[in-house]
């Protein structure tokens, strides 16, 4: 008979607790809030955004824009389990990544608004799919709007681990709102050099961000937990995307992860980049990765001493 997320004991996705207190509600008080004079995102474009999404290169108001949300079978094993990892797809995103495989959903806001109620209703619909977690994908810029559905999820059942999908450029401001609320951070790190992460991902100072970002991620949740099931319960997953040409500078990436995060971390070594969107414009991203170039990310992961790589890491 075919398992189902349900069959997992005594697991209760930390959220609960700040619903029981009363805090969860006034998190989505204090994140409706900061719209008013947006930093919740490292971008900091202090727009009023339940006025007007001018300045914001989120280009995202007081509702959030979904493409879509399915039961998504492509994620890492540990999430999609045998049920799927049910995926939210956010439109816009505070990065303006010029190789973005979703490029209509992050530079053309693709999707449609919705409000709190549908938001829940959506996360709602996944648990009764059988999904075994809410999987949040570029929810940077809809922290406030996540925020405001959980409530009225949680009310209504849900009880699923909730996955934070991020590019990882996000605000302490925004995690310290997150802390207790997300089950499972999975961050991108991107970049170690700013400079590259300014020229093809149009953002400033991603690699200090991102860094202290990660940093702060691990310190709410921790390593990676995986139940005897095989599905991940709680903590850090990280995920490094293997550029073309050393552009993602994947040895100091990996350092960093095992010397100043744990070398224990949960790592993805992504090694699906293919050039999407305005890559061809830049003869560096212009490529795929070679063989060497995918083997030395794997290579570069057991020189820092990384123990726990996904086993579709980089082959």
């Amino acid at each position: 008979m075919a398992r189902s997320s349900a069959d997992a004991p005594r697991f209760e996705p930390s959220y609960l607790r700040l619903l029981a207190s009363g805090e969860l509600d006034e998190r989505a008080l204090i994140a409706s809030s900061h719209l008013e004079c947006c930093d919740l995102c490292a971008r900091y474009c202090r727009v009023n955004r339940k006025v007007s999404v001018r300045g914001a290169v989120c280009r995202t108001g007081e509702r959030a824009r979904v493409d879509s949300a399915f039961p998504h079978f492509g994620e890492e094993a540990c999430l999609t389990g045998w049920a799927g990892s049910g995926t939210i797809f956010f439109a816009w995103c505070n990065l303006r990544c010029l190789y973005c495989q979703n490029w209509e959903l992050s530079w053309e806001g693709a999707g449609r608004e919705v409000g709190p109620e549908e938001l829940a209703a959506t996360m709602l619909a996944l648990q009764r799919a059988g999904c075994h977690n809410v999987n949040l994908v570029s929810p940077s810029h809809v922290v406030a709007q996540v925020l405001a559905a959980l409530p009225i999820a949680a009310r209504g059942g849900l009880r699923l681990p909730l996955v934070y999908n991020t590019g990882g450029y996000d605000s302490p401001e925004a995690l310290a709102l997150l802390d207790g609320v997300v089950d499972v951070y999975m961050p991108d790190m991107k970049y170690a050099d700013p400079e590259l992460a300014r020229r093809y991902s149009h953002v400033r100072d991603y690699a200090a961000v991102n860094r202290a970002a990660v940093r702060e991620m691990h310190r709410q949740v921790g390593d990676l937990v995986i139940d005897a099931d095989g599905i991940a319960r709680r903590g850090l997953l990280v995920r490094h995307l293997v550029l073309p040409d050393g552009i993602s500078g994947t040895d100091e990436v990996l350092r960093f992860i095992a010397e100043e995060i744990s070398p224990d971390t949960y790592v993805n070594l992504m090694d699906q980049y293919r050039p999407c969107f305005r890559a061809f414009e830049h003869e560096p991203l212009a490529r795929r990765p070679t063989a060497a170039e995918l083997h030395g990310a794997r290579e570069a992961a057991r020189r820092a001493g990384l123990r726990r790589l996904d086993p579709r890491s980089a082959r």
